[in-house]
């Protein structure tokens, strides 16, 4: 049987499928690791319910659990609360950048909002420039933009905040 810690570090190796640079413990998709008698419960919350990627991150889990000498494991899919980009961690965030992923700013204390009336430009991955433009609301997933950079010309995208 894996200790918690063990398998937090067996799950740290697990890359996310659609972004490679980061694992689901850095973006926050793995909430808990339960450990009881009838084996080993990871608890996830997918980046959005409809997340194409949620079954191959579920069998990912257990083979990398396995792997590292689990007995049962059991994925276990929470929905409420809702994934946040606030769960990215800030070295997550970087790996995003480097990518080319534009990640979200962390929301506002206390549930706080910020109302838009004009689109935020945001400052290319690759350059820096904020005289960018976004191309479509969704980008390669449902829960990114696409935007080029009028400088550097090249496209990149942006999670958005949820």
């Amino acid at each position: 049987m894996l200790t918690e810690a063990q398998a937090w570090q067996a799950l740290d190796a697990v890359e996310d499928p659609e972004i490679p640079v980061v694992s689901v413990t850095e973006l926050g998709i793995v909430r808990e690791v339960i450990l009881g008698e009838d084996g080993l419960r990871v608890v996830v919350t997918p980046t959005y319910s409809g997340c194409p990627a949620t079954e191959m991150i579920a069998e990912s889990i257990v083979d990398a659990l396995k792997a590292a000498g689990a007995g049962k494991v059991s994925v276990e899919t929470r929905l409420a609360p809702p994934w946040s980009t606030d769960w990215i961690a800030e070295s997550a965030r970087e790996k995003l950048r480097a990518y080319g992923i534009v990640p979200p700013q962390p929301a506002l204390p206390d549930g706080a909002q910020v109302v838009r009336f004009m689109s935020r430009k945001l400052p290319c991955p690759r350059c820096g420039s904020s005289h960018t433009t976004r191309l479509s609301e969704f980008g390669s997933t449902a829960c990114k933009s696409l935007y080029r950079c009028e400088d550097c010309r090249e496209p990149f995208e942006y999670f958005k905040p949820i």
